[in-house]
């Protein structure tokens, strides 16, 4: 596949709108696209629509397809896997791909404590069962999470998500003994260290709801549809001796942080924090539906047999490709690879911030890079800004995606197997269209 953004039709093509207008006759309202084009092909760091028309893609599919849309790798594993057998149900007929996917994770994961692994298929269910587990293990019935969370659209993790529209609006009542804390977020808290921050959280969170009543802690190390917002140096840490103080179950999501993202195989591992319980998705499998719940062996054992599960939760092929996705990061040097895209991103695009104003913030690990767009007078979020730059660069064949509590931040998240060049031609284009 051509490594170059490359246009022959305005986008979106005639054939994209086409599909655009089924799509509309037949998908349900709520389910809204970034883009306006339709897919055909993806790989290394572009995405094919149907017209014909390049992209540089920045999201990966919102950080999943880190090695590649098309990895050779995972397609040969898919492909000989779904040879012999698509699905028989871990709970009925066991399989070998699920026990060396555990395997792998209990190996990755941050800490040499005795580990277990439990699969799922998505993000918000792996949440849900961490949570269920933490409960269970404690026997405590409230959960923390903070200001700005993202965790999921099912009841519970809804209830943990921070921000109403579009995530949680109308879709009441939630799950209670969700208890929420302020987050440490550099940008906005006037120079509050790691520490200082770590303590007001703790304190709001003695007074609310009292550690004896917590079975978990649940934080993003780095947060995701919230903004990227990267806390203070100590302010996980802290929270991690507090929760190891007092027997809450400390849970790092790392949904999007997972898999090399970061620079790092976790993003904890950052802050040299070891979590109770790990939660991983996206990244892990080469874009099929996988999720994990990884921890400390005597909390991930307290379930019942038949308590964890689910009918397609570690489905054979998901296995097969997350095994295959984890050997391309090993053997093709992808972590390094991300520390390499966040260098040249941050480099980019602090050059940018030099003569414009409005970028307010860069933060970011590794190839998950964001800027905070804000009024220069003011420091107030501009999300307007942030839309009609995402717009502009979309018509450029640009993917790109915003997020954040007010929706002014543009994050990056390219795949970790795109070229140097298709990152600076991504960069001009959104030069220009800040400019624009």
């Amino acid at each position: 596949m051509e490594q170059r953004r490359r246009l022959v039709t305005a986008i979106p093509g005639p054939r994209s709108q086409e599909l655009m207008a089924r799509k509309k006759a037949a998908v349900a309202f709520g389910v809204g696209t970034t883009m306006p084009v339709f897919a055909a092909g993806a790989g290394g760091g572009v995405v094919v629509d149907v017209d014909g028309n390049h992209l540089i893609d920045l999201g990966s599919g919102i950080a999943v397809t880190s090695v590649g849309a098309s990895d050779p790798r995972v397609v040969a594993a898919v492909t000989e896997q779904v040879r012999a057998f698509t699905h028989t149900c871990f709970m009925v007929t066991p399989y070998e791909g699920y026990v060396a996917v555990a395997e792998a994770l209990n190996r990755l994961t941050p800490g040499t404590h005795d580990k277990r692994t439990a699969l799922f298929n998505s993000g918000a269910e792996a949440v849900e069962n961490a949570v269920k587990i933490a409960r269970l293990a404690t026997g405590r019935p409230a959960v923390a999470v903070f200001d700005h969370a993202y965790h999921g659209r099912t009841n519970l993790t809804m209830a943990m998500t921070a921000k109403s529209m579009p995530y949680k609006h109308g879709f009441g009542p939630f799950a209670p003994e969700v208890y929420r804390a302020p987050l440490s977020y550099p940008y906005r808290d006037g120079g509050l260290s790691g520490a200082d921050a770590a303590a007001r959280a703790i304190d709001q969170l003695d007074k609310q709801v009292g550690a004896a009543n917590l079975a978990a802690l649940v934080i993003e190390p780095i947060q995701g549809e919230g903004g990227f917002i990267t806390p203070a140096p100590g302010f996980l840490a802290a929270l991690a001796d507090w929760c190891r103080k007092h027997g809450v179950v400390f849970i790092a999501d790392e949904v999007q942080t997972g898999f090399a993202r970061t620079g790092a195989w976790f993003a904890s591992e950052h802050e040299n924090v070891v979590p109770d319980l790990i939660v991983t998705a996206k990244g892990i499998a080469g874009g099929l539906p996988l999720s994990a719940v990884t921890g400390r062996a005597e909390i991930m054992d307290a379930a019942h047999t038949g308590g964890l599960g689910g009918t397609y939760g570690g489905n054979p092929l998901a296995c097969a490709a997350a095994l295959a996705a984890i050997e391309t990061i090993e053997q093709d040097g992808l972590i390094a690879r991300a520390g390499r895209i966040g260098e040249l991103l941050t480099a980019r695009l602090s050059a940018l911030r030099d003569g414009d104003p409005r970028i307010g913030d860069i933060r970011g690990r590794g190839a998950m890079i964001a800027v905070e767009l804000v009024e220069p007078d003011s420091g107030r979020p501009d999300a307007a800004l942030a839309k009609a730059v995402a717009a502009a660069a979309h018509r450029r064949g640009v993917i790109v995606l915003t997020c954040g509590t007010y929706g002014n931040v543009l994050r990056f998240l390219p795949p970790l197997t795109i070229s140097d060049d298709l990152l600076h031609d991504a960069l001009d284009v959104l030069g220009e269209a800040l400019a624009g």
